[in-house]
């Protein structure tokens, strides 16, 4: 019996799951975010890993720091905006919250580590996305996957290793084995199961508009589990439902009650 039944027949997750923390209620990949999303009820949280230029796995989305950090400000517009090349103690100074808002001014980017361990005390859930820098699939897969397999050490739920990059999961899986993988993919090509059983994959997360009942069908024969992300209306929500989804990715922590299934908050209708 390969890793992936193991964890498919005993599948310990939820069925929703706080994009980056908390969708865009707060700024994305940030302890903040994470906190936010735990105040709507959220038990699973989506975040991107990717490595600094000393190999620290920390918390971004992009493979510039352009978007969600003050690093000209910092540093000055001639500054390297490839977050890789920058070791962690010069990342860990940047303002990653007030491109957001200003409520959230000052917030810095978060380490793995620091993300792990405050998931751990409040008995959280993390879907880490290994998010490599491009060119770095294989060595960004390898260090996370070790750094989750020492946090989450002896835990019952481990964390749910994700990654459009081949090789990252490739890595991860090498690495380390008993860790469940998932496939992400933003389109369908026709070998898309056999990738994910390739990879020992226990899940398949795309697109929420690409799921359809054979696509579905396939996948449940197989014996994986199906996410979606990013799924924010109700419409999306009961058609993944009536096809059997598994789990869906949302920016919505306002909208949806995870303990309700697809009900809306009250106040949103």
């Amino acid at each position: 019996m390969t890793n992936a039944t193991v964890v498919s027949e005993k599948w310990p997750y939820p069925t929703w799951i706080a994009h980056r923390g908390a969708g865009t209620l707060a700024p994305e990949n940030t302890m903040a975010a994470f906190q936010l999303g735990a105040h709507y009820g959220y038990r699973m949280f989506e975040c991107d890993v990717k490595l600094s230029a000393d190999h620290t796995p920390f918390l971004l989305h992009d493979s510039t720091l352009s978007r969600t950090t003050n690093h000209t400000t910092l540093w000055g517009e001639t500054s390297q905006t490839t977050a890789g090349v920058h070791a962690w103690d010069a990342l860990a100074t940047l303002d990653a919250g007030s491109w957001h808002s200003a409520a959230f001014a000052g917030e810095p980017l978060a380490t793995l580590k620091a993300v792990a361990l405050w998931c751990l005390r409040h008995q959280l859930m993390l879907n880490i996305e290994i998010k490599p820098t491009p060119g770095t699939g294989k060595e960004t897969g390898q260090i996370v996957a070790n750094e989750a397999a020492t946090l989450w050490q002896g835990q019952a739920v481990q964390p749910l290793l994700t990654s459009f990059d081949i090789d990252a999961l490739r890595s991860a899986k090498k690495a380390q084995p008993h860790l469940p993988r998932g496939l992400l993919l933003d389109s369908m090509p026709t070998d898309w199961l056999d990738t994910a059983l390739d990879l020992d994959c226990v899940a398949v997360v795309c697109k929420h508009e690409l799921w359809n009942q054979d696509h579905m069908t396939a996948l449940k024969r197989a014996g994986l589990k199906a996410l979606a992300y990013t799924v924010n209306t109700q419409q999306q929500v009961q058609r993944l439902l009536d096809l059997g989804i598994d789990g869906m990715i949302t920016d919505r922590v306002d909208r949806f009650t995870p303990e309700a299934g697809a009900t809306p908050h009250p106040h949103q209708g």
